[in-house]
């Protein structure tokens, strides 16, 4: 058994509360009626894909997806749409990173992109009063800055090199059950967070 020493937490539904079901209707209404097969919890289509690697721009992603409809919507529109995943903040699990802090090295790894991180920044300010949440973590990784993407394997092995930790001292806590059986494989601890719990719950010795 070995000791835990790590811990990487992902964003959506563990820091910050999400709802895929919102972003889907709110693109229904705009016309997107089969916005599922195009991006949900455990996929996305190569757009959406590219968006959450930082291999296409805001202004051509707006592009792509307008003209996917006939260009019978604005970018403002599939910015909102988009934008409607993100609830609120847990304002108690980011107070709890900093109370383990002394005991684990933190980490962020989170699958966004640029347009839900301006917006869940703005939200975060307004909500907790803190201006970032990066000063929580030894370091942060988000997919669209690192251009990669989970649960793809290269991902986690790219973290555990550039963070220079041991799998086996590393937890991932995710609440995606395909991210978390890539981590596991790789020899990573692993918790899938159940939406009635919450991180500050957990019992970390046990790990």
């Amino acid at each position: 058994m070995f000791p835990l020493k790590n811990i990487i937490f992902d964003l959506g539904a563990v820091l910050i509360d999400i709802d895929y079901k919102k972003t889907e209707q709110a693109f229904i209404q705009l016309g997107y009626y089969n916005f599922e097969q195009m991006y949900s919890q455990y996929g996305a289509d190569k757009l959406f894909e590219k968006l959450e690697t930082g291999r296409i721009s805001n202004a051509d992603f707006y592009k792509t997806i307008l003209a996917l409809n006939n260009n019978v919507n604005t970018a403002f529109e599939i910015k909102d749409a988009w934008n409607k995943i993100l609830l609120d903040w847990r304002a108690e699990s980011l107070d709890f990173l900093e109370t383990i802090a002394p005991m684990y090295k933190l980490f962020l790894l989170s699958n966004t992109n640029a347009i839900h991180k301006t917006a869940f920044l703005a939200s975060l300010k307004k909500e907790t009063g803190r201006n970032i949440i990066d000063n929580l973590f030894i370091k942060s990784y988000y997919s669209h800055e690192i251009h990669l993407r989970k649960p793809n394997d290269d991902i986690f092995e790219f973290v555990a090199k550039d963070a220079n930790i041991k799998k086996e001292e590393s937890l991932f806590i995710d609440d995606s059950y395909n991210n978390i059986e890539t981590a596991k494989k790789l020899g990573f601890k692993t918790h899938l967070l159940l939406p009635t719990e919450r991180i500050e719950d957990l019992k970390y010795e046990l790990f």
